[in-house]
């Protein structure tokens, strides 16, 4: 995939936090909370309670997969991975419509509020609303994220000083304790209550909204599982603490009867501020509420038919990234979808059977994680790990299920539908345009069936894009790598052995014993990660620092391995122990530039130790040029290279010198006559580059 078809990191902690948080205020405390209390009474502060609790099993599942596979598509891609395409049809067309419904009746309600002061039909209101949010979304996602950020500091606020202001009118020491005659407190009993807590879940479901925009988190693996915890504090104690506000301030009758609880309550308490003051704010807490999940909405919902588009289960064209950096085409559908479900549909009651799918959904993600462990990949190294395997997954996929058949027949209904529709769709478009296999392929290995190796090699594609800076620097391997190259005679483990063993010792400073041990052939694994390319990776305690050994092979030249007889060229790869999966990152970036275009021409063609040198390097994080080319170094000739100046995310990794390439040193002597490789950021190669 080209960098012009990649979707660029512009999400932080922050920008997490705020679309998972947006996306779970809306209906679930400006509408619901009157028709959960009339259903269980006083109790509904512990239904929602409860629900807050029950969502952590899909919470951490989907954490954990967001980590290991941050790409876009959420949903869809772990259970495409996981389980293959046939299943990631229905998580990803299935997200998607289930998205579309819920994020179209979300701005119908913001329409609804608007009403209260705006004398606005509500369907050309939420129309023109999605319109609005669609062109934001195109905009960028910085542009998105940051409407999204204003939003939710806007209804955190306000909430919190709702919920501050009615403990202050109640009490605090009193909040807790039931009235007489104040409404009953499990008023329909323990079925009754237990029916509310499935009512109320739904509300939590925007929590894991994130996972569809994982590919532009910035450091996922700290970001997705700190943010969605953080977002879930939030929503449960704004949720419990409201609802018990609501509870003593509204009379039980009133509490039943009111679609918009959190308003009737504030007149209560602040319905004599001046102008009005109290309800317009809590107006416009509920507008930011709604216009927050409908702006995520279509963030994230738009980013299931760009990843099945580049996984040709839907049109490609939905995988174009247009001039701002985002998937327009895909957005552009997204809202005409929204706009055609607002005039043609009932949006409220098909939103509420579309929460019924999604708890489908959140059942197969806690299936997905079980499937990637035990299909034991090498490639499945999630930064983040859910607990208590397997019994926490189990747990979820039970709560899901049960949910599920709780929400009846309607619900039933709607989500086997929309299963069968995503089946038909697969077995008539998507079956016919992949062969790719899920992880599940792994697990009939080990029981003596099949497995899919490109699954193996696209984790390892994908890992390079969670490294962390402190981690690796992958040019600097690249760069003290042992390129050789072989065009004549025959080659077998024990040859290979002692040619990697003199070139350790001479080379790297490492014990010819341990290049034996950790290459033996008992422990040797080579791995496809393009036609003709194979690479074998080991760590251990006594490596200091990552190094590569580069192995390519001419046409006359003979291979007498078993496992990798069409190669022409062999890597093999010693890590250390810590940072945990450091190979895999450096095997990961290894894996991007072998399967880039034109990649195997250049790669044949290279002449020179440097020339191969030159074909690993990432292209935009690597310049080379005489010294003389760059005034800035022409200027510190005869400096040792760790005095010479330069940007800080740049490095002077390689020196041309009397046609021999050699490591620089910080001791090394920058020369007039020298040929310099430098790595760094692209942006302060750019810049060294325009000062010529």
């Amino acid at each position: 995939m080209s960098e012009t078809n990649k979707l660029k990191k512009n999400l932080t902690l922050f920008d997490v936090y705020a679309m998972s948080t947006g996306a779970m205020f809306s209906s679930g405390l400006f509408l619901l909370p009157g028709i959960a209390a009339s259903y269980t009474g006083n109790s509904v502060y512990l239904a929602y309670l409860l629900a807050g609790f029950l969502i952590l099993p899909a919470m951490y599942c989907m954490a954990e997969l967001s980590t290991a596979m941050p790409k876009a598509g959420g949903t869809y891609y772990f259970l495409d991975r996981a389980m293959g395409p046939l299943t990631g049809t229905i998580g990803g067309l299935g997200s998607w419509i289930a998205v579309v419904f819920k994020s179209a009746f979300a701005l119908v309600g913001m329409g609804a509020y608007l009403g209260i002061y705006l004398d606005l039909p509500f369907t050309i209101t939420a129309i023109l609303l999605t319109i609005a949010f669609g062109a934001i979304n195109i905009f960028g996602a910085k542009e998105t994220t940051l409407l999204q950020r204003v939003l939710v500091t806007t209804l955190v606020v306000i909430l919190v000083g709702f919920c501050a202001l009615g403990f202050k009118e109640t009490g605090i020491a009193d909040a807790l304790v039931p009235e007489p005659g104040h409404g009953e407190f499990f008023k329909s009993g323990l079925i009754g209550f237990v029916s509310t807590i499935g009512l109320v879940f739904v509300s939590y479901a925007g929590l894991t909204k994130v996972a569809s925009v994982a590919e532009e988190v910035q450091n996922p693996d700290r970001n997705i599982p700190l943010g969605m915890t953080l977002s879930l504090i939030t929503a449960t104690v704004i949720y419990t603490l409201g609802t018990i506000v609501l509870i003593k301030v509204l009379e039980p009758q009133a509490l039943y009867d009111s679609l918009t609880p959190i308003a009737d309550a504030g007149r209560v308490f602040m319905g004599n501020w001046p102008l009005g003051l109290g309800v317009f704010l809590i107006v416009i807490a509920a507008i930011a509420a709604f216009a927050s999940t409908g702006n995520a909405g279509i963030m994230s919902a738009s980013r299931y038919p760009y990843a099945m588009a580049k996984d040709k289960l839907v049109p490609e064209k939905l995988s174009s990234i247009g001039r701002f950096g985002t998937p327009t085409i895909a957005i552009v559908v997204t809202v005409f979808a929204m706009i055609a479900v607002l005039l043609l549909f009932d949006v409220a009651s098909v939103a509420k059977l579309a929460s019924a799918f999604q708890l489908l959904l959140f059942g197969l993600v806690c299936i997905a994680v079980i499937v990637m462990r035990e299909s034991r990949i090498d490639t499945y190294k999630p930064g983040f790990k859910a607990p208590f395997y397997p019994w926490l997954q189990i747990v979820g996929i039970l709560i899901s299920f049960w949910l599920i058949i709780e929400m009846g027949i309607l619900a039933i209904a709607f989500t086997g539908m929309v299963t069968i529709g995503c089946i038909l769709w697969y077995q008539f478009y998507g079956a016919k345009r992949t062969t790719r296999r899920g992880a599940i392929f792994h697990i009939h290995e080990r029981l003596g069936q099949q497995r899919y190796e490109g699954l193996e090699r696209e984790l390892m594609t994908i890992i390079h894009d969670r490294t962390q800076a402190e981690n690796l620097s992958y040019e600097a391997v690249i760069a003290r790598s042992s390129m050789m190259d072989f065009r004549y005679g025959i080659y077998d483990l024990p040859h290979l052995h002692s040619i990697m063993a003199e070139q350790s010792e001479e080379r790297f400073k490492i014990e010819p014993e341990l290049i034996n041990t950790l290459f033996a052939e008992d422990n040797l694994s080579l791995r496809p990660i393009n036609k003709g390319v194979y690479i074998a990776y080991q760590s251990d305690e006594a490596i200091e620092q990552p190094e590569l050994f580069v192995m390519r092979f001419g046409p006359q030249s003979k291979l007498k391995l078993p496992n990798a007889t069409d190669a022409h060229t062999l890597m093999f790869l010693l890590s250390p122990t810590k940072p945990v999966g450091l190979d895999l990152r450096i095997a990961g970036h290894l894996a991007e530039v072998v399967q880039s275009d034109h990649f195997e021409a250049r790669w044949l063609a290279a002449k020179t130790d440097k020339d191969m040198n030159e074909v690993l390097m990432r292209d935009d994080h690597f310049l080379h040029g005489r010294v003389l080319s760059f005034p800035a170094l022409a200027q510190q000739i005869g400096k040792p290279i760790s005095e010479v100046e330069i940007a800080d995310s740049c490095l002077i990794a390689l020196i041309e010198r009397d046609g021999k390439v050699i490591a620089a040193t910080p001791e090394t002597i920058l020369m007039k006559g020298d040929g310099v490789a430098i790595i760094g950021e692209p942006d302060d190669l750019d810049k060294l580059q325009r000062a010529n």
